[in-house]
Order: C-alpha cells, then structure tokens, then sequence
C-alpha cells in the first residue's frame, strides 16, 4: 500500500491532473470515480488506484474482480484527487487518437459512396444511416461547458466534436467527469488550424451552420438529414467574425425577454438536438 505522497507513482499524478501540457506529452489522463473508471476501455487503462476505504467495502471489491490495481492510503487518495470528495479510485488512461475521417463516420469527400459498414456509429446505428453530424467549437474555455458538449452531443448522435487549439483542454479533469462517460465514447478531434478542417469538412459535402445572434435562418428551419456541422463559438464573445464567415449559413436562436443569447452548451444541445428530431 502506498502511504506516501511523496512517492514518485503519486508526484506523477498530480502533475496529470494539474498541467495539461505533462497530459499531452505522456498521452496519459486522470480518470475519477467508480462508473468512469469501469466504462474506460480496460485495453486503455494503465494505472488504477484505490483508497483503503473504497476497498473496505466488499461491493467495491466485486465490481473491480478482474482488474489490477494498487492501494493507496485515505490521506494519500485526498491529495491526489481533483475533487474535494473523493469517491476513492481513480485511473490513468491513455488518451484515443481520432482522424478527421473518424468523425465524419466515411471516407472523406466519398460520403455519399463510399459509406463503410465498419464504421457503425456507438449508438446502435448502421452507418449507411448516418450522415456526418459534427460539432465545430472554437474558443469554448469552461471545463463543464465542453464536457456537457460531449455528453449532450452522445445523446443527439453526433458523429463527432471538432475543437480548436484554444478551447480549453478536453482531458481537464472537470471536463472529463463532466462529460459523465461520454468522452470514452464521442470522437473527437482538436484542430490547429480550424479554417482549413472548415475547408475540408465543406469539401466533403458538410454544410455548416454558424450559431449566431445576427443569424439569417431560426435553428429549427434548415435540413439537417443532410451532412451537418454545428459551429459554435466562445461563451462570452461567440464565433470570431473571420470563423462565422466561414459558414455555409447563419442560424439564430430566437430570445424572448431580456435574455440576449444562452448558454454555449444550451445552445449547442439545441441545435444537435433539432438534427437528430429531423433524422428519425
């Protein structure tokens, strides 16, 4: 049992949890909680730790028959958790590697042709049924914005979430636990340079459609059967001008009251949402 915070195993995931760029150079997250930890793909799980009080419970014991891990002290767990109550495991996971091809669910610029039966989506659809469904994000910045994204966009069927290089980082703990399993199942892709995926996603055929408040089109008035890209912007600012451009059209959400947008992730939900009604 490891009772020391000082350990080298313990320094290091800290460190996970704390910077995303040791995150990025290991290829390695954190991973919190008991139903987190049991859906992360066990072919990706490289560490588990649990505290002695997690493992004093037999239930405990028998949901983690089959798994490898290493007891850690309650006051060691304290110190390695992101969260001020911790449920006492936690797991480092290697992180997935996406193509943009992945996310579209085809070949691209052959969606129409050359659809591949391998590529059935997670949520029990066959992939000939399932035209690319994209969520574009460009400078989103809190955590649980971006992971309700990804939970939000599962339960619409997304085929995938583009993000930018400066929307906050998608392993951020609170991210990760806000994403509630989610983000081991939704591709996704981090862009560097998100004009020219933008170019590549149009020339396969994805329309685009740029949320925003000077928007031509009310959400739900667009078909969306069709190959679709939601593009949505920072929570304070919205889409950059350069970035809306870029859209193939620009939907609005109407407002009633005082109320002049909503929340980025309310609104992504709603316009995912719209396309998967529109898909049955």
């Amino acid at each position: 049992m490891i009772t020391s915070s000082s350990n080298s195993r313990m320094k290091y995931v800290i460190q996970l949890n704390k910077k995303a760029r040791t995150r990025r150079q290991e290829r390695v997250f954190v991973v919190e909680g008991i139903k987190m930890c049991l859906e992360a793909p066990r072919e990706q799980i490289q560490e588990m730790y649990v505290s002695e009080s997690f493992l004093a419970d037999h239930c405990n014991q028998e949901r983690l028959e089959g798994f490898y891990y290493e007891v850690v002290s309650d006051s060691v767990f304290s110190k390695i958790s992101d969260t001020k109550t911790p449920q006492g495991i936690l797991c480092l996971v290697q992180m997935p590697r996406y193509t943009l091809e992945d996310l579209l669910g085809v070949s691209v610029g052959h969606w129409q042709t050359d659809l591949l039966p391998e590529k059935a989506d997670s949520y029990g659809q066959e992939a000939e049924k399932c035209a690319p469904h994209l969520l574009i994000l460009e400078n989103i910045q809190d955590p649980g914005n971006l992971g309700t994204m990804l939970r939000a966009g599962e339960g619409a069927g997304v085929t995938g979430v583009i993000m930018d290089g400066t929307t906050v980082d998608i392993f951020n703990p609170k991210t990760i636990r806000s994403t509630m399993g989610s983000l081991f199942r939704v591709p996704f892709y981090v862009t560097d340079n998100l004009s020219q995926t933008v170019s590549i996603l149009k020339e396969s055929g994805v329309i685009l459609y740029a949320a925003c408040l000077d928007g031509v089109q009310l959400y739900d008035e667009p078909d969306y059967t069709m190959p679709c890209g939601f593009m949505i912007g920072n929570e304070a600012n919205g889409l950059r001008a350069e970035t809306a451009a870029l859209a193939d059209v620009r939907i609005r959400i109407p407002m009633q009251g005082k109320v002049e947008s909503l929340n980025a992730a309310v609104a992504s939900a709603l316009l995912m949402y719209e396309a998967s009604r529109q898909r049955r």
